[in-house]
């Protein structure tokens, strides 16, 4: 009995110490990319806004930081967290500030506006009731399309789409996705490495108390029993004369 829980309490620590291992290789990557995208973050130097009170603003206005931040949880139905918007580090370099920068992109270009002026010499078209002439010039407003929502047959609402959603707006958005899924994968790993060192620490503390339980453990006595008296011989019974 002594040498079985002693053998199983050595093959727990030993596999807690293989978690412990692995938990300090995931931690050393995590660590890894997380240097490297602060590097990418430092290289870009893009940073958010704040007031003096320390409230985020957009191009000095906190109504429409509200306003994209509103675009972020209500229409995206991120978790934002708050103690990631700190105005002591307004680099872009975590998961909520990568998701920010992405609505505010998103914000200015979903009401965004362009000039569409119909070539010379095109025939007129009419569109669902609007005759367009050749040489018009229209000033479109977004009025929240996404770039699906527009109407590519529109002789104006087609030809805004692309002067709107430009290649650099998708950029901005597909770089910047990039930057969340990365952050967020991160902490991932770094709640992966705290599992594992957790789960072996657990193993090794369990092993190592199996292995001091069988050192206290002694094979039991049986009792010794004492001799039964042996019972004195009858006499013989005297005979009667």
């Amino acid at each position: 009995m002594t040498a079985r829980l002693k053998k199983l309490g050595i093959t727990l620590a030993v596999l807690g110490l293989g978690f412990v291992g692995g938990g300090i290789f995931a931690f050393t990557k995590v660590q890894a990319g997380g240097d490297s995208l602060q590097a990418f973050a430092a290289a870009q130097n893009v940073t958010l806004s704040y007031n003096e009170e320390g409230v985020l603003v957009d191009r000095g206005d906190p109504e429409q930081a509200q306003a994209i931040l509103s675009l972020l949880e209500d229409d995206w139905k991120y978790p934002v967290v708050e103690s990631e918007l700190d105005p002591n580090d307004p680099l872009v370099n975590t998961g909520t500030e990568y998701m920010y920068q992405m609505a505010t992109v998103t914000y200015h270009t979903l009401h965004g506006s362009a000039t569409i002026t119909l070539p010379e010499g095109s025939e007129d078209v009419e569109y669902n009731g609007v005759t367009y002439h050749a040489g018009d010039t229209v000033e479109f407003q977004n009025d929240g399309k996404y770039w699906t929502g527009f109407d590519r047959n529109d002789p104006i609402e087609g030809p805004a789409r692309a002067a709107i959603w430009t290649a650099t707006a998708h950029a901005l958005v597909g770089e910047l996705g990039v930057g969340a899924v990365t952050a967020s994968t991160l902490q991932l790993g770094l709640g992966v490495a705290a599992f594992m060192g957790g789960v072996g620490l657990t193993l090794i503390l369990l092993g190592l108390g199996l292995v001091w339980v069988a050192r206290g453990v002694t094979a039991p006595v049986a009792p010794i029993s004492e001799p039964k008296a042996k019972a004195a011989p009858a006499r013989p019974k005297a005979k009667k004369v």
